[in-house]
């Protein structure tokens, strides 16, 4: 089962009023779509000229138009119905309820949130780390492991998981068998969901970096986050690690 918020976000965007047809939006949501990291500074540039002030709303469309019709292919699912509402406060509250998700450990969690943060190349997430996962016994070896996963000493959850999470990235609408056969081997289905939600949750980080405001806010070190009651991160003291 999707969280209602999934659809309340599906049901926004359904009533959400914003060209994407210029040809200079088509080329900036195609690129978004397959690789965020190959905007530059050009099609951004061409972008915020064909949109102007609604750009932001244009990015917020084009995020759930890339990643909405991923989950639904993967999990095999359709939204529900829903009341619709303004775009930008229904994804906050799908971004708060899926961190509130609790099927998957603190670590598989953020090593998720790591492989997608190097895959997009989001500067401001590659340099955040989980107070939660540290205290339940990763370190940065753990963390560094998510770019070699597959020839790492990571649990077989883990490697399920961040196989999965590659393939959501990068393969939504041909999982290969042996991925889809790992992850339901080595995780329940309520994980399986969960690993597909963080996913979604996690890249709408593609929105920071294809508008170019992923900077992140430590120069040195990591900058360490908790996530609240309510499923707010919550930033700590840098570590100068």
């Amino acid at each position: 089962m999707l969280p209602r918020s999934f659809d309340a976000v599906a049901a926004a965007r359904r009533e959400l009023d914003v060209d994407l047809t210029d040809s200079r939006v088509v080329a900036f949501a195609e690129q978004f779509g397959a690789d965020v990291s190959g905007i530059d500074d050009e099609l951004r540039a061409a972008f915020l000229a064909a949109t102007g002030p609604a750009a932001f709303t244009a990015v917020q469309a084009i995020y759930v138009d890339d990643f909405w019709p991923r989950v639904q292919t993967v999990l095999e699912v359709e939204p529900g119905s829903a009341e619709a509402g303004p775009l930008w406060p229904a994804l906050e509250e799908f971004m708060r309820e899926v961190a509130r998700l609790d099927a998957l450990d603190p670590v598989t969690t953020e090593l998720v949130r790591l492989r997608g943060a190097r895959q997009h190349e989001c500067r401001v997430c590659r340099s955040r780390r989980s107070v939660a996962a540290i205290e339940a016994g990763a370190d940065e070896a753990t963390f560094d492991a998510v770019d070699r996963y597959a020839d790492s000493d990571l649990a077989d959850a883990a490697k399920a998981a961040l196989a999965l999470t590659d393939a959501i990235i990068w393969t939504p609408y041909a999982i290969p068998d042996d991925v889809l056969a790992a992850a339901r081997d080595h995780l329940t289905e309520a994980q399986r969901t969960e690993v597909v939600l963080d996913v979604t949750r996690n890249a709408a980080n593609k929105i920071a970096v294809a508008l170019g405001a992923d900077a992140a806010t430590v120069t040195d070190g990591v900058e360490l986050f908790r996530t609240d009651a309510d499923g707010n991160l919550v930033i700590e003291t840098p570590d100068p690690r």
